[in-house]
């Protein structure tokens, strides 16, 4: 469907091509089980090369996601269908990996609750509908509102886009589509992440190859935001959240392998710290107690680096 008035677009305009017929895919009915998996391989392959091509802009909106945390902004998909299922999955993943708040980085997903798990008919149709939950979820100016719309067409998506550009936040669309500027919204993105993946090998099902390369550029964006907001150690996660047994058990091992210490002392460091990596690093290297490791910490914004290096070159 056009995002817009059809006359006078010629006919491979209105028609994403994430929704056209794949020649690669021809008379996939008839072929045998290996040679399904072959060619859904080869276009998967073709997705990585597709988000490879669009690093540039992946890294300048994480550097914009970094600024918005910094200033105490949210990072909030939306989306509908699978799109919107795999921003809400992006989002409930960071708070146990990155110890973030639950509202830091969170999704909108047209149809609400019920659309994660079952199709919610025309719940992506209405522009009026986005408006109205990002204005709901109160956006602001120091937040950044990511659409992800594999076609680049999405009602429910430039709706939630508008809404947030009236609101002065960062915008980003992400899409498989590379006709998305033909939108008569299309000056309110201020981030476009296009990786034109082509036609899926079963024409329309964009839950493919376009959802696969979806998932590897927003799990780059929160990742690499994380990482550069200081949530993770070299390359450990030490602000995980110890919230089941094998997140304890690695909490465990991180305190001992950071600090130095065997498995016991981490535990005791651990419980003395509540639940606290960091926090628990920061006693073990240091020689300061709970409460001076925290505010060290507090005092270089959390950044466990900052935080040891600073205090060892105090010694």
């Amino acid at each position: 469907m056009a995002p817009c008035d059809p006359e006078g677009l010629p006919r491979d305009e209105l028609v994403p091509s994430t929704e056209q017929p794949n020649p690669a895919s021809s008379g996939i009915d008839i072929k045998s089980s290996q040679e399904i998996v072959e060619i859904i391989h080869g276009e998967d392959l073709r997705a990585w090369k597709t988000v490879g091509d669009a690093l540039e802009v992946i890294a300048s909106v994480v550097d914009q996601v970094v600024e918005s945390f910094r200033q105490g902004g949210r990072m909030v998909y939306v989306g509908a269908g699978t799109s919107g299922r795999l921003g809400l999955l992006d989002a409930v993943e960071c708070p146990p990996t990155f110890g973030v708040e639950p509202d830091r980085v969170c999704a909108i997903l047209a149809g609400g609750d019920a659309a994660v798990h079952r199709a919610v008919e025309g719940a992506e149709d209405s522009v009026e509908e986005g408006r109205a939950r990002v204005g709901a979820a109160g956006i602001r100016s120091r937040d950044v509102v990511c659409g992800i719309a594999a076609s680049g067409t999405t009602p429910f998506v430039w709706g939630a886009l508008e809404e947030a550009d009236i609101r002065d936040a960062t915008t980003v669309l992400v899409t498989c589509n590379p006709g998305w500027g033909a939108h008569p919204k299309a000056e309110v993105v201020d981030f476009v992440i296009a990786i034109p993946v082509g036609p899926e090998i079963v024409a329309g099902s964009s839950r493919m190859k376009a959802g696969t390369a979806t998932k590897m550029v927003l799990n780059m964006i929160s990742t690499a935001a994380m990482i550069r907001w200081g949530k993770v150690y070299d390359n450990l996660m030490v602000d995980v959240r110890p919230i089941n047994k094998k997140l304890q058990r690695r909490a465990l091992g991180l305190v001992s392998a950071i600090a130095g210490v065997d498995l016991r002392k981490a535990q005791d460091l651990l419980k003395a710290s509540g639940g606290d990596v960091k926090t628990a690093v920061v006693v073990a290297r240091s020689g300061v107690d709970v409460a001076r490791a925290r505010e060290i910490l507090e005092r270089h914004g959390g950044v466990l680096r900052r935080a040891l290096e600073d205090e060892e070159r105090g010694k």
